[in-house]
């Protein structure tokens, strides 16, 4: 496919990358000669200098030929007006990133009468990860897969957890709920675990469950269930804004500390229910005085990778049962999940995952294209979502006898409300929805993907 991408910032590099690695025909559009130098000089991408809402900027990056126009500057503006021009060009799909909170409540009417494929907002996208989060601190991930009825949680196996040295086939008759071990992290590696797997401390569990066994699921591992009663939130972003507003209609305690004085007064006008202090939150005296060590929750979120995770480092220090950090910049995760940052949320990323997911399901031609995409394990599996069409090989045949290719595990089976942990005697039927989970290498666009032969 040929997608021309309009901004090479954060976001615009990411999709470069990412798409690009992909296989796809990518062109990337941007005013400073610079930052398109580097895509050039790092990615097998074209490049065109000038505003991307310039008709003649997209004539030169080839829109009449383009399947895709992902618009991610930094103006909402410019985002909106780029697909405008490109749909009146061309017959090609749009994406505008669309980030300001005076903008949220009318996505869906931007997109109905601009004629959008999709609107994202990366920091709106990030909050509602945080608030899901923040309902179960236990896990340090959650992915939601039909339409929140299934999730593949993330686990760490602590000194004392019942499944510290068992195999996974004893993972029953241990914790009493089905689930599904869908991927382990051991010291950098990933593993599509068999029954024989033998859990070890410091190991990182993806599991699949039906979402209402969460609880129970926590409680016999003996971990908490309680849900997140008071937040501390340092740095005032729009991330900050957004789930500060949906932690308080949860009825939680929100405490934001911010630097900027002007930032405090807009936001004490925008959460009068907010408690707003105007201080530096990298500094332990003042997170001591504002009560860190006996708040539930602390999420960092201030523009700086480096200050986000030295704060929860230090949240982490004084016990403080969740901490939450905001990064941007990938290759800090490894480094640090050992001193405790083991949540950590990136928004680009978040972002990308939609529009990798959307491109997915146009490159698909059998139906059975993606519902919905996750990367767990940072970054390393990706776990799918399909329908199972009349397209779809091998329907209603024990998946003892399916031919499913190296290092892809059929994680869940959803039929008729009904959520399936499949065994070998199960069968994949017209119209269940089925997740897979997977360390290959070969891109999946739709659910015949993963069969042999």
């Amino acid at each position: 496919m040929k997608i021309v991408i309009v901004g090479d910032g954060k976001v615009g590099l990411a999709l470069t990358a990412r798409l690009s690695r992909a296989g796809h025909d990518v062109v990337v559009i941007d005013r400073d000669p610079r930052v398109l130098e580097e895509s050039l000089q790092t990615y097998d991408v074209m490049v065109v200098q000038g505003n991307g809402a310039c008709k003649s900027v997209l004539e030169e990056a080839g829109i009449d030929t383009a399947d895709l126009l992902i618009a991610a500057t930094s103006s909402d503006e410019i985002n909106l007006l780029c697909c405008m021009v490109a749909n009146k060009m061309a017959n090609v799909h749009t994406i505008a990133r669309v980030r300001s909170p005076e903008y949220a409540g009318q996505l869906n009417f931007l997109k109905d009468e601009l004629g959008l494929s999709m609107t994202i907002n990366p920091e709106m996208a990030a909050a509602r990860e945080i608030d899901h989060l923040l309902q179960f601190p236990s896990f340090l991930k959650r992915d939601r897969f039909a339409k929140g009825r299934v999730e593949i949680v993330e686990l760490k196996i602590c000194a004392d957890s019942p499944l510290r040295g068992k195999p996974l086939s004893q993972l029953y008759k241990l914790i009493r709920v089905k689930v599904l071990v869908c991927a382990v992290e051991r010291r950098g590696m990933v593993y599509i675990p068999s029954g024989a797997f033998t859990l070890e401390e410091g190991d990182k569990i993806s599991v699949t469950a039906d979402s209402k066994d969460l609880v129970t699921l926590l409680k016999n591992l003996g971990l908490t269930t309680e849900r997140t009663r008071s937040a501390l939130i340092i740095g005032g972003s729009r991330i900050a804004y957004y789930l500060a507003r949906r932690l308080l209609s949860s009825g939680i305690t929100v405490k934001i500390i911010e630097q900027d004085i002007a930032r405090c007064e807009e936001l004490a006008a925008l959460l009068p229910k907010a408690t707003i202090i105007n201080a530096d939150g990298s500094r332990q005296d003042i997170l001591r005085a504002e009560g860190i060590a006996s708040t539930d929750a602390v999420v960092t979120l201030t523009d700086m990778d480096e200050e986000n995770l030295i704060i929860s480092m230090y949240a982490t220090h004084v016990g403080v049962p969740k901490s939450i950090t905001k990064i941007n910049r990938a290759e800090y995760v490894d480094t640090f999940s050992d001193l405790g940052i083991d949540t950590v949320i990136s928004p680009k990323d978040l972002c990308c995952t939609d529009i990798v997911r959307y491109v997915r399901a146009m490159e698909n031609t059998t139906g059975g294209a993606v519902q919905t995409l996750h990367y767990i394990v940072e970054g390393k599996a990706e776990a799918l979502e399909f329908v199972a069409t009349s397209a779809t090989r091998h329907l209603d045949e024990p998946l003892t006898q399916v031919p499913i290719k190296p290092n892809i595990l059929l994680s869940c089976i959803l039929r008729g409300g009904k959520t399936i942990i499949p065994q070998g005697s199960d069968c994949i039927r017209l119209g269940d929805t089925v997740i897979v989970v997977t360390t290959a290498e070969q891109t999946i666009r739709d659910l015949g993907d993963i069969f042999a032969g």
